[in-house]
């Protein structure tokens, strides 16, 4: 009976699989991609390949299109132009090119081969030559080719090491980490989201022997990097395992508090897809010390996110009371400091505790739809109405007007208004 179950999964597998790509076939934007790249010459070619063939074999939501094309990136152009399809070139240098049909973005890269690496780039000769291109990749899970009928190139034998739930090098593994150091990261993310396995004792030797060359790697690199660790439904995986726990830590020191991780309460487990990085960051990286600055020098991370975090620091670094999560004092930050940042302060704080935080949550809910309230009295009013004239006094006069209104629930009165102007 247990032979025949894996049978019929076995069947039921392949006819996921086989759907797939006949879904695929039916997007106009995919088969105008490939009629453009095949219609090019008699010998072009277009596959599918890496993350959108690793999702189809694994029965994922297919979320990353990539495209391997057997012309050079001027060909690929040219073909794109003869069918009016809109693109720019991402990577030429290394042979990205990035189409765009219907709103859709294609990532379409050349074959190619390294010629020299320095664990932070390569210089690549473009090729023709489907396995000179599967063997330079990193995985072999991340090797496998499909043209649009689904049928697979698989040099490495990609796809049974997903069945198995083997993370496998390709070739010589320290030489394919000194190409690029980055690849440790790549495999920590691919192990809790691939693995059916422990680590390799020999891949965890030749990691930590080699971990020092992630000194070489851009903090933009790594910081990407980790995003898609954190985007990846393998994320809390990470931390039942304390080698990749401690790789993180050696590429994130500032992650003091990476352990929050591992006691999170159900309401917030079941829920861990919904929060973006930037988020998640902050709960490992604030502290009382200086942490939080020194990740922000080191990471180049947008103004906007940077706020984020440096708000919920200035936050914790007051003295927190019961009225810190009054609907009261919460009502000043929207109107202050905006939406996201009460989401962020009630999302932490719920994060941060044990247990599930009935009130917290209704708070979440409570503000999910509200908006920053808007204060009513201008300065024009006041300089027509009390006959004010532009200056000190008039700015004075509204700030007070303003902080009364905020007080009272963003409600005042004419004759409020009128007491503070005589004062």
């Amino acid at each position: 009976m247990n032979m025949l179950n894996k049978i019929f999964s076995f069947a039921k597998t392949l006819n996921q699989q086989k759907s797939s790509f006949e879904n695929l076939k039916k997007d106009r934007s995919i088969l105008l991609l490939f009629s453009a790249i095949e219609d090019y010459s008699q010998s072009s070619e277009i596959r599918y390949v890496g993350g959108c063939i690793r999702q189809i074999l694994n029965n994922e939501t297919i979320h990353d299109f990539d495209f391997a094309v057997n012309i050079k990136p001027n060909e690929c152009i040219e073909a794109l132009k003869k069918h009016n399809i809109k693109f720019y070139e991402t990577g030429i240098k290394h042979g990205t090119i990035t189409a765009i049909i219907n709103n859709n973005k294609f990532e379409i890269t050349s074959l190619r081969k390294d010629i020299s690496t320095d664990g932070r780039h390569a210089k690549v000769e473009f090729s023709n030559n489907w396995f000179e291109d599967a063997a330079r990749r990193d995985f072999t899970i991340n090797a496998i080719y499909s043209d649009i009928d689904g049928n697979l190139y698989d040099p490495f034998n990609g796809k049974k090491a997903i069945e198995l739930g083997k993370v496998e090098f390709i070739g010589d593994i320290e030489k394919r980490i000194k190409e690029d150091y980055l690849r440790i990261l790549r495999y920590i993310r691919f192990f809790h989201n691939y693995s059916k396995q422990k680590h390799s004792e020999k891949v965890k030797k030749i990691i930590k022997k080699n971990i020092n060359g992630i000194a070489s790697i851009s903090s933009e690199r790594i910081l990407d990097e980790f995003k898609k660790i954190i985007q990846s439904k393998g994320f809390l995986n990470l931390f039942n395992d304390p080698f990749s726990e401690e790789i993180i830590l050696l590429f994130f020191p500032q992650f003091k508090n990476i352990r929050i991780f591992r006691k999170l309460n159900s309401f917030v487990k079941k829920r861990i897809s919904e929060f973006d990085h930037i988020f998640l960051i902050s709960l490992m990286i604030l502290d009382e010390t200086d942490n939080v600055d020194y990740f922000l020098f080191k990471f180049n991370i947008s103004n906007a996110e940077k706020e984020r975090i440096l708000f919920l620091k200035k936050f914790y670094n007051q003295k927190i009371n019961k009225n810190s999560f009054s609907k009261k004092n919460l009502w000043k930050i929207l109107y202050h400091n905006g939406k996201k940042s009460v989401q962020d302060l009630l999302n932490f704080e719920i994060f941060r505790s044990k247990n599930i935080n009935k009130n917290l949550i209704d708070l979440v809910h409570f503000f999910k739809d509200k908006e920053v309230p808007v204060f009513p009295i201008r300065a024009k009013n006041l300089m027509e109405r009390y006959n004010l004239s532009e200056g000190k006094l008039l700015g004075i006069k509204l700030k007070e007007i303003e902080e009364k209104w905020i007080k009272n629930d963003f409600k005042i009165s004419e004759s409020e208004i009128n007491k503070l102007i005589e004062n």
